[in-house]
């Protein structure tokens, strides 16, 4: 078998084709049944998660197919808030790790991986709760955005790019918000994160840019069972089953991965929202999120969203 190194410097002379299309579904999968030269790594899942393993396998010469029950995206990597967060939420709860990993992964999403898709969003936390714990809640929120600043500089991440946070006025805050309760306001702290456009379409990118480097990008083949180095699948399309070997394979199907494994117990986050029209709320300039009363950690949301909508809830755990 040539080294992974040969096979890249290969694919990328022919110039592989990115397109996704019915054309280019029958070759991999013509080309992952053959029993010619094997598969090194098999990815089942065509999320953010999986898109991104098979594009990590293919960059690094390894015979790399995925495996999409449905399209590209169909599942959570399709319906997410489509933050591109720095952390926020981990430095609440001491996870400093996961903070400075999100600040990272923000860096390069929003710099090198996909500044075409990646925007700033203007966070605005008020400062208007009555009494000693709601000054307690602004000052803490205000230390962790501070602290989120310092990892979004230690990252690389320049201010060009997301801008530091600012304090505002109480007219500041109903510009930004204008359906904001207005008694007790004080005036409010700005700062910025980052927001893919179309989560969706990122997943696309990245599935498009692993098919350049020779990836197998197959949709609508399901995956009926699995082990450390084959799997069984139907072809939703025809019907017909088969059997693909590979040197590994990897669940990436997120919260269906003890389907195929029953020895995994997956544990989804839970989370309660509201889907408003925007004009409900006064059209929100900015995300306002605020601390919940006496639950230290957590916090409340109002996300505008492109399409004219506003998220409103949180996510518990």
């Amino acid at each position: 078998m040539r080294a992974p190194e040969a096979r890249l410097h290969e694919r990328a002379i022919a110039g592989a084709p990115s397109s996704l299309n019915d054309a280019s579904r029958r070759a991999g999968l013509d080309r992952a049944t053959a029993g010619g030269e094997p598969i090194d790594v098999l990815v089942i899942g065509g999320g953010i998660t999986g898109a991104g393993v098979a594009l990590d396998a293919a960059s690094r010469g390894l015979r790399t197919v995925l495996l999409e029950a449905n399209d590209l995206a169909a599942g959570t990597s399709g319906v997410s808030s489509k933050l591109v967060h720095g952390g926020l939420r981990y430095l609440a709860k001491g996870d400093i790790a996961m903070a400075w990993e999100s600040a990272v992964e923000r860096k390069h999403l929003m710099t090198t991986i996909a500044p075409h898709l990646v925007r700033p969003l203007r966070f605005l936390i008020p400062n208007g709760e009555p009494g000693l714990a709601g000054r307690a809640g602004f000052a803490l929120s205000a230390a962790g955005v501070g602290l989120a600043d310092v990892l979004r500089r230690a990252s690389g991440l320049s201010s060009t790019r997301l801008p530091g946070p600012r304090p505002v006025g109480r007219d500041g805050v109903l510009a930004l918000s204008p359906a904001h309760r207005r008694d007790h306001l004080r005036g409010g702290l700005v700062y910025w994160d980052g927001q893919v456009e179309d989560d969706a379409r990122l997943v696309l990118a990245v599935a498009r840019t692993a098919a350049s480097l020779g990836a197998g990008i197959i949709r609508d083949c399901r995956v009926t069972a699995a082990s450390a180095d084959r799997v069984s699948f139907r072809d939703e399309r025809t019907g017909e089953s088969g059997e693909i070997r590979a040197g590994i394979v990897i669940n990436a199907t997120g919260v269906w991965a003890g389907d195929l494994e029953p020895s995994i117990t997956v544990t989804p986050s839970r989370g309660s929202h509201l889907v408003l029209d925007a004009a409900r709320v006064g059209r929100p300039l900015a995300a306002v999120t605020m601390p919940v009363p006496g639950a230290f950690g957590r916090f409340l949301f109002a996300l505008p969203q492109a399409n004219g909508a506003v998220y409103f809830g949180l996510t518990d755990e």
